[in-house]
């Protein structure tokens, strides 16, 4: 079974909402932004605030909860928008294999393992690359690419 982990009550009401907010103002709350990927079945927008991830370079996005509904319809479309204020970002999403998850988590959770660790299971930045390649296929990771003209 996928793992995914709900958010509870005050998680999608207050704090995402709260984050969602500064973010759409324009104030990135540690690398925050809105991501705005099409529906898989509704071809509606849909919104969810997340982490962006520099590291070495490149843009990535971890979703720590699992296999959550923004994860499936990006998997379907291929492409999104990270929005911070007024500015959006439209890019191509590239999923990566597990084996190449590994730096990319250990740099996730060193910058917010204290907003996201307890979905990791006991998994840290400073764990063995072992245990980062157990949890590696339950934790999707793209590659944000800018996006071609065509897209």
């Amino acid at each position: 079974m996928a793992y995914y982990r709900r958010p509870g009550w005050f998680t999608k009401n207050v704090f995402n909402a709260a984050v969602a907010v500064l973010t759409r103002g324009g104030i990135s709350v540690w690398g925050s932004r809105v991501l705005r990927v099409k529906g898989r079945s509704s071809g509606e927008w849909r919104t969810a605030p997340v982490n962006l991830l520099t590291y070495e370079g490149k843009q990535y996005l971890v979703a720590p909860r699992g296999q959550t509904q923004w994860v499936r319809n990006i998997r379907v479309s291929g492409t999104g928008e990270l929005h911070l204020g007024s500015k959006a970002q439209p890019f191509r999403a590239v999923e990566l294999r597990d084996d190449e998850k590994i730096p990319i988590l250990k740099a996730y959770l060193k910058r917010w393992k204290a907003e996201v660790g307890v979905f990791f299971r006991g998994v840290s930045a400073d764990s063995p690359e072992a245990e980062l390649l157990r949890i590696a296929p339950d934790h999707p990771v793209f590659r944000v690419e800018p996006a071609t003209p065509a897209q």
